[in-house]
Parts: C-alpha cells; structure tokens; sequence
C-alpha cells in the first residue's frame, strides 16, 4: 500500500504481515474491500470469518434432491465433529494418549533421584 506524505510528495510504503492481515479480517469484514476481494484474501490466508458472524445458507435454489443431500452432509459433519469432541474428553481425562511418546530414560534424571535417595 502506497500512501503520500503531507509535504513532502514523497510515497511511503507500507508492509502488512500474513498474520496481521488474517487478524483484521477474523475481527469483522473488511471495509476497504469489495465482498469478491475479500473473499479472496480470506482463502489466499486461510483467514475464518468471525465467531459472530452467521453462514449463508445455499439450499434456497436446489432441488428437493439435493436439499436431502446437503442436509445428510451436514448431519455427517455435525456427528463427525461430536465424535472428535469426545475422542477429546477422553484425553483430557486422562486416558493414555497414543500420539504422545513412551518416556524415555533421563541420564539427568537418574542423578537427581540418586542424589535424594542419599539425603533420605
């Protein structure tokens, strides 16, 4: 972005960092950008829509057919999403983990324990 400082007729530049701009776009629609410019810098930065916002609903002009269709996706996603919830819960309860690795002997470790175990 190019802007001209009072005076001095020179042109200043402007340089907006990836994260800086998806924070701008996740506070609210961009004012400066048409809703195509903006949809597009939202996909080219992976940027989600705001927590406030409401999603468009398509299903005003298909058929009967596809509104069934999009209407089983959505049920799938939805019972996906509750699934994975509670694949987390579990973890979070404490149920071993199978991402996390097995601990591993710490040369360290074992010399602190020596050294209490000598005190005690």
């Amino acid at each position: 972005m190019d802007t001209k400082r009072k005076g001095t007729g020179k042109a200043a530049s402007t340089v907006v960092t990836e994260g800086a701009a998806q924070a701008v776009l996740r506070r609210g629609p961009a004012r400066e950008l048409s809703s195509e410019e903006e949809q597009v810098m939202r996909m080219r930065l992976g940027a989600s829509l705001p927590r406030t916002s409401e999603l468009e609903w398509t299903d005003r002009d298909l058929s009967e057919d596809h509104q069934i269709e999009l209407q089983a996706m959505q049920i799938e996603a939805w019972m996906k999403w509750k699934h994975h919830l509670a694949a987390q819960r579990t973890v979070v309860k404490g149920a071993p983990a199978r991402s996390l690795p097995a601990p591993q002997p710490s040369r360290a470790k074992e010399k602190i324990v020596r050294a209490l175990r000598k005190k005690a």
